[in-house]
C-alpha cells in the first residue's frame, strides 16, 4: 500500500510537468539549459529565504509560540517576495543573454522567443518549487507508519500531491504572465502576480482543512492559465485549430521565434 500512495503521489504531484517537459523541452538542448537555469534561480531565492528566517528564529523567543506563528508567516511572505524578485532578475538576465544569441547567430530572429523563455523558466521554477514542497512527504509515504491512525486526514498524502502539482502549473503560467508583463511595461500585472503568489502560499496556512486550502488555489490555478494562454498569444480561434489538429504551429514546441 505504501509503494502505491507513493507512486501514485508522484505522479500526481509530477506528471504533468514531466509530461511537458518531455514533449516541448527536451529534444531543444537551448530550453533545457534554460529550464535548469531557472531552476537554479528559484534554489538561491529559497537559500537566501531560509538563512534570513534560521537567524530570525535563532534571535527570537523559541517558547513564544504566537511569535513563532509570526515568523512562519513572515518566512513565507519573504519567501515569495524573493521568488518573484528572483523571477524578474532572471527576465533581465534572460533578454540579455538572448540579444547575444541573436548577435552570435546567423540568423535575423532570436533563436529563442522570449515567450518560450518564459515558459521554459516558469517551468524550471515549478520543478524545483514542487521537488522542495513534497519530496520530505513523499519519502515519508513509503513508511514504515499510517497516515491518520490517530485520528488526523487520511488525505494528507493526496492533498499534498495536488497542491504540488497546482504550485508547479502555477509558476509555470506565473512565468508567461510575468514576462509578458515585463515586455509591455504593464506593472499592475506583475503586482497581480506576486499577490496571487501570495494568496496561495498563505492558503496552506489552512491545512489541514485541505478543502479551504486546495479549492482556491484551483480557482486561481484555472484564472491564471487562461491569463496565461491569452498573454503567450493564444485566442479561441487557434485554440478551436490546435484541438482538431489543424495548426500545427499553435504548438510550443513547434513554436517559431519571431
Amino acid at each position: 500500500m505504501t509503494a502505491a500512495v507513493f507512486f501514485g503521489c508522484t505522479f500526481i504531484a509530477f506528471g504533468p510537468a514531466i509530461a511537458l517537459f518531455l514533449f516541448t523541452i527536451a529534444r531543444d538542448p537551448l530550453r533545457v539549459i534554460f529550464l535548469i537555469a531557472g531552476a537554479f534561480f528559484w534554489l538561491v531565492s529559497l537559500l537566501l529565504s531560509s538563512l534570513v528566517w534560521f537567524i530570525s528564529v535563532q534571535i527570537s523567543n523559541k517558547e513564544s509560540a504566537a511569535q513563532q506563528k509570526g515568523l512562519l508567516i513572515f518566512g513565507v511572505v519573504l519567501s515569495v517576495l524573493l521568488q518573484e524578485t528572483f523571477r524578474f532578475g532572471y527576465y533581465k538576465l534572460l533578454k540579455k543573454a538572448n540579444e547575444g544569441l541573436l548577435a552570435l547567430s546567423q540568423e535575423e530572429t532570436m533563436p529563442i522567443s522570449i515567450r518560450q523563455l518564459a515558459y521554459v523558466s516558469g517551468l524550471g521554477f515549478g520543478f524545483m518549487s514542487g521537488a522542495f514542497s513534497v519530496v520530505n512527504i513523499l519519502a515519508d509515504s513509503v513508511g514504515p507508519g499510517t497516515i491518520g491512525i490517530h485520528g488526523d486526514s487520511q488525505h494528507y498524502f493526496l492533498s499534498s500531491a495536488f497542491m504540488t502539482l497546482a504550485i508547479i502549473l502555477l509558476h509555470m503560467f506565473w512565468g508567461v504572465v510575468f514576462f509578458d508583463a515585463c515586455e509591455k511595461q504593464r506593472w499592475w500585472a506583475v503586482a497581480a502576480v506576486v499577490i496571487s503568489h501570495l494568496i496561495v502560499s498563505c492558503l496552506t496556512f489552512q491545512n489541514p482543512q485541505y478543502v479551504t486550502s486546495l479549492v482556491p488555489t484551483y480557482v486561481i490555478l484555472f484564472l491564471m492559465g487562461i491569463w496565461a494562454f491569452y498573454s503567450a498569444g493564444g485566442s479561441l480561434r487557434n485554440l478551436k485549430l490546435c484541438l482538431t489538429c489543424k495548426d500545427k504551429d499553435f504548438l510550443l514546441a513547434n513554436h517559431r521565434p519571431r
